[in-house]
């Protein structure tokens, strides 16, 4: 590790004395975009002439989150390291450039940066300062090369991109990808605690257009005849099914199936038990690229 950071502070200060490749918007041609707001994402892209697009994003979830990617034109050929700092710009003579993180960007992926250090990118572009990443390009035969985030034209995204982040779900899809519900006693009505989550469920599959497949499985417990219950686990499948329809799935990717008082998770000898059995299991599944 200790080397690790060596090198990369060696790599940092030796570029600053040489000649430099640089990557950059100019004035008149720095350009931010939101390019995705939605309460499952936000997406904020900028475009570094000649280099690539650099992209934060941060999505739906219970947890803080923040990525950040730097997609070349030209893919990474080796995996090298690289040295990120923030730059004041030209026009703030005398202020000082200010670590934050020593990195690895990995053959044939984009540059990345998460967490906490995509955050104080964010923050340094905030007070003005350009997040500028320092490496050895491998195009140019191992010449030092620079590529900075202008704070041109930024501010006025950004106040967007906090909008957006504000109105995110408190929750992702692998947080509802698999989902239990419970219905009341003969019947295909939810209880009310499964009614909110499957509310909940609906608001994101609503915005997420990747969910391809829904599996409804219903099931009852052991009362009643058991052609009654085959019966009965097929309504309430559908009824859920309904309800994806009515959020803007299509109904052909919707597979239901109703399995009657088969498959029991507890015996069926007290209240608590029979309603555990009471349930519609809903699995999502998204497209694979």
């Amino acid at each position: 590790m200790f080397r690790s950071l060596l090198a990369s502070s060696l790599l940092a200060s030796s570029m600053a004395n040489a000649a430099i490749q640089q990557y950059s918007a100019s004035l008149d041609d720095s350009i931010w975009v939101m390019s995705h707001a939605s309460p499952i994402e936000c997406r904020i892209d900028h475009i570094v002439p000649s280099f690539g697009v650099a992209s934060f994003v941060t999505k739906a979830s219970k947890d803080i989150n923040l990525d950040f990617h730097l997609n070349g034109y030209r893919q990474n050929p080796n995996t090298h390291n690289v040295s990120l700092r923030s730059v004041p710009p030209s026009w703030k003579p005398g202020r000082s450039v200010s670590r934050i993180a020593d990195l690895a960007f990995y053959k044939q992926f984009d540059g990345y940066v998460n967490e906490q250090h995509a955050w104080q990118m964010i923050n340094e572009l905030e007070r003005g300062n350009e997040p500028t990443f320092y490496f050895r390009d491998w195009y140019g035969n191992g010449i030092n090369t620079s590529v900075s985030l202008s704070t041109i034209n930024f501010s006025p995204v950004h106040n967007e991109f906090l909008q957006c982040v504000s109105r995110l779900l408190p929750y992702s899809f692998s947080d509802i990808a698999f989902t239990v519900l419970t219905y009341r006693s003969n019947s295909n009505e939810l209880t009310r605690r499964s009614q909110h989550r499957l509310n909940a469920i609906l608001e994101y599959v609503k915005h997420d257009p990747d969910i391809q497949l829904v599996l409804l499985d219903a099931y009852t417990d052991a009362y009643g005849s058991r052609y009654k219950n085959q019966t009965l686990s097929e309504s309430r499948a559908s009824v859920v099914k309904d309800y994806f329809v009515q959020a803007g799935l299509d109904e052909d990717a919707i597979e239901v199936t109703g399995h009657g008082e088969r498959r029991h998770v507890a015996p069926n000898s007290t209240a608590l038990q029979r309603q555990t059995n009471r349930r519609v299991v809903i699995s999502l599944g998204k497209e694979l690229l």
